[in-house]
């Protein structure tokens, strides 16, 4: 039931999860996201302080949201982030806490991560081959990445999900091994649509970089190995963006997210707040609403609100096709 407090948009999307952008540094630079010679960082002056995003989360909280997920850029990348969840965990209303990294300072950071209040973690990964690592990634090491994910797991942070974007001709041959590390492991393996944001404007679809793979591929390429696969929640009638099944008897579970092949805006429940204070609408489209001005001029929470409202009137009720998405910054916005 709503309530008249919450935000509501046009076609009857509750908001009840903000994905917050905590910097758009990364430690990366992934072929799929930006080019090798990496991108302009902003100013440090414009990334909202921990105050500011703690304010603009207490904001959101007034209006029913209750998920939040840290993202980046590279979030670990950015000093003390422990003490930025311990902020929004104790934010009345925040029950559920989660980032997504990927992996090369999680060893470093799980344990504190997890003592501040951080309920789950999403780890990108997409490719276990230490060479193909380096090609995709352009900086790191993989054994980084796998530590991380160990540490993770004896910090206690569970669901650990593990992302990757398959790119065909590239790395689309590993997914039966990713698909078999859910076998002994209650891991969540997510196979992830590609999505061409302008970063990777030099890797777009028709590059002869890589190729685009929907999902239904994947799908049947696993159904192939390991036989027909459980349904869990399909038909995007779940909470989150995932279509999840599980390999018969496996101790994890796999999921497919289509946002190009089969979008799921209907069931969107997110806003995303940039690194530079910018309230999204949606990630591939529809705009935003500056909040920075009114973090840094006197704004009240009642005015925060108001942005929510008018962020969420902006959203499509589904995002462009991929060759009509505008300019973006993936790592301003947070994936």
């Amino acid at each position: 039931m709503v309530t008249p407090a919450q935000v509501v948009d046009a076609y009857g999307r509750r908001f009840t999860y903000l994905r917050v952008s905590v910097t758009d540094v990364c430690n990366l630079r992934c072929v799929y996201c930006m080019p090798e010679e990496g991108v302009a960082w902003l100013p440090k002056d414009e990334i909202l302080s921990y105050e500011e995003i703690t304010t603009v989360v207490e904001a959101a909280a007034a209006v029913g949201v209750y998920k939040v997920r840290l993202t980046g850029g590279e979030p670990l990348a950015r000093r003390e982030i422990a003490t930025l969840a311990g902020m929004i965990a104790r934010v009345p209303g925040i029950t559920d806490l989660a980032l997504t990294t990927n992996g090369l300072l999680l060893g470093k950071y799980a344990a504190d991560l997890k003592a501040a209040g951080l309920k789950r973690i999403n780890i990108s990964l997409d490719t276990l081959n230490p060479e193909k690592f380096i090609q995709i990634a352009r900086r790191g090491r993989l054994e980084d990445v796998l530590e991380g994910i160990a540490a993770a797991q004896a910090a206690g942070l569970a669901p650990i999900k593990l992302n990757m974007v398959v790119l065909g001709g590239l790395n689309d041959d590993e997914v039966e091994s990713f698909a078999a590390m859910t076998l002994e492991r209650p891991l969540d393996m997510r196979f992830i649509e590609y999505m061409p944001l302008q970063e990777a404007k030099d890797c777009a679809l028709g590059s002869g970089s890589f190729g685009f793979v929907p999902n239904t591929v994947t799908k049947e390429r696993l159904t192939r190995r390991f036989g027909t696969l459980d349904p869990l929640e399909v038909g995007n009638s779940m909470r989150g963006p995932a279509e999840v099944w599980r390999i018969p008897g496996a101790a994890g579970r796999l999921g497919f997210i289509s946002a190009m092949s089969a979008p799921f805006c209907a069931k969107c429940d997110r806003l995303r707040l940039t690194a530079n204070g910018e309230l999204r609408s949606c990630l591939l489209d529809g705009g935003g609403v500056e909040v920075k001005s009114l973090l840094r001029g006197g704004g009240s929470t009642a005015d925060l609100v108001n942005a929510f409202r008018q962020a969420a009137a902006l959203k499509p009720e589904l995002h462009k096709v991929w060759h009509e998405i505008p300019a973006s910054a993936m790592s301003r916005i947070g994936g």
